[in-house]
């Protein structure tokens, strides 16, 4: 029987082993997609505890409690920061199988040393380890980065962001790159018309143009886009429902504009014509300033009205929805592509029934202007857990190259998740490794420990073009 996170951690077979000691282990972290917030890592926050650190905004742990039965006081009320950790670590035990169980004890050894399990009976030990260290120097934000070798991190940004930390990082003698994302999602939000107008006049404020008409969203949208490039930029994140690839004409759109400026509420069909119409522009955009453009889509939000009221949005109230995106997919990419506009693209999908949709699809559009133009992102959300990296793995292997795979990415709002790469590096190799020792792949350890290091770090590097 093995023992529990050991060395060989999710490495059955000697060649697994041999691929990620040798070759995987160790490589430096290009975190391409992640909710860090920039201005903990521009001061090097000192967090006061491991509640602070590890549980505020971590929806994923707080669903896990109030499953166990956890009132709301000690997820995201006012109940004293040790009694939302001991309220956690009593509910760790009831994680078994879940991959909180698998990234909280990760996080406790490779960040603090801790080979036990957490539990009740355990928390305080934990408690009193974690804080001590937090208040040395190496466990503020810039010393936990570098523990883990990261060597670029991608925060995602509303294109309103003054990006005034990413400013002060650069200009700092911090030793890992910190970029900005455009992530223009409040820009074609007109299903909410007093939010979209009040994003609007911020929108105006910042840009410097007054947004009147649709012709002055897009200026006022280009130049933020410029901004984000001067400051690094190199990619756009979309948070989306489905594609959106609805025919409409320019004067249908002013029209729409006009009307969601004049606080009426839109139609279902104008709504998804002016995203068609975003959606579009984004992507030209993008593909003027060779910028990475990524889609998360396939969930369905805020599904629990009354929590929504009380807690706010991304609180943990989120699920996989069934939408068929395949033809609007099909759709909004040949638009692009058949003005030759169409960007490098990552394509993450949060339904696990649609890995083979998205697997096939990039292979349309892959023109060979770049090795793995389009990529299948990595498991995501609630698929970033053993069998949803292993099952998306699997899709992009049996219908295109994984060996072109840009790899992990943490997407998470917390510092200490760096584990997760090493999670997905150790599930990736013992991929390979089952391959080798059941004679369905040929032992050439030149040719898959190259395989293991692009996957990695190296196509990262080469796909996003970081300076």
């Amino acid at each position: 029987m093995k023992a529990f996170l050991d060395d060989n951690f999710i490495l059955e077979t000697e060649t697994a082993c041999e691929l990620f000691h040798g070759f995987a282990s160790g490589m430096p972290i290009i975190d391409y997609h992640c909710h860090l917030i920039p201005k903990q890592i521009a001061e090097n926050k000192n967090f006061k505890n491991l509640t602070e650190l590890w549980l505020y905004g971590d929806h994923y742990k707080w669903r896990a409690m109030r499953t166990n039965g956890v009132p709301e006081k000690y997820c995201t009320g006012e109940a004293s920061d040790w009694e939302k950790f001991e309220k956690w670590a009593q509910t760790v035990p009831y994680t078994l199988r879940n991959p909180l169980y698998h990234w909280t004890h990760m996080e406790l050894k490779l960040y603090f040393g801790y080979d036990g399990i957490l539990n009740g009976d355990t928390a305080k030990e934990v408690w009193d380890l974690a804080n001590e260290k937090l208040q040395t120097e190496a466990y503020r934000p810039q010393g936990l980065l570098q523990m883990m070798n990261v060597e670029v991190v991608c925060t995602t940004d509303d294109p309103t962001d003054s990006l005034e930390y990413h400013i002060q990082i650069a200009e700092s003698d911090c030793k890992i790159k910190v970029f900005p994302t455009w992530r223009p999602d409040k820009a074609m939000a007109v299903e909410d018309v007093e939010s979209f107008n009040d994003y609007m006049v911020k929108l105006s404020e910042v840009s410097g143009i007054y947004v009147n008409s649709f012709d002055d969203l897009i200026r006022a949208l280009k130049n933020r886009h410029d901004f984000f490039a001067q400051v690094g930029c190199k990619l756009s994140d979309h948070g989306i429902e489905a594609f959106y690839a609805e025919d409409y004409t320019s004067a249908e759109i002013r029209t729409i504009f006009f009307k969601v400026r004049s606080g009426i509420e839109l139609t279902n069909s104008e709504i998804l014509k002016f995203k068609s119409a975003m959606m579009y522009e984004f992507g030209i955009m993008d593909h003027e300033k060779g910028w990475v453009q990524q889609f998360h889509y396939g969930a369905i939000r805020n599904n629990n009205t009354r929590l929504l009221t009380e807690l706010g949005p991304d609180t943990g109230f989120d699920s996989i929805h069934d939408a068929n995106s395949a033809s609007t997919m099909s759709k909004f990419l040949n638009g692009l592509d058949s003005e030759d506009k169409l960007a490098k693209t990552i394509i993450y999908n949060l339904n696990p029934a649609h890995n083979d949709v998205v697997a096939t699809m990039i292979g349309n559009f892959q023109d060979g202007s770049a090795p793995g133009k389009m990529q299948f992102g990595s498991g995501w959300w609630f698929l970033d857990q053993k069998t949803g990296m292993e099952n998306q793995m699997n899709a992009l292997s049996n219908m295109g190259l994984l060996s072109r795979f840009v790899g992990m990415l943490t997407d998470s709002r917390c510092i200490i998740s760096y584990s997760r790469h090493e999670y997905f590096r150790r599930i990736l190799c013992n991929l390979l490794g089952n391959d080798v020792e059941n004679g369905l792949i040929n032992k050439d350890m030149d040719l898959l420990g190259k395989m293991v290091k692009d996957i990695c770090y190296y196509n990262a590097k080469d796909y996003f073009k970081f300076n």
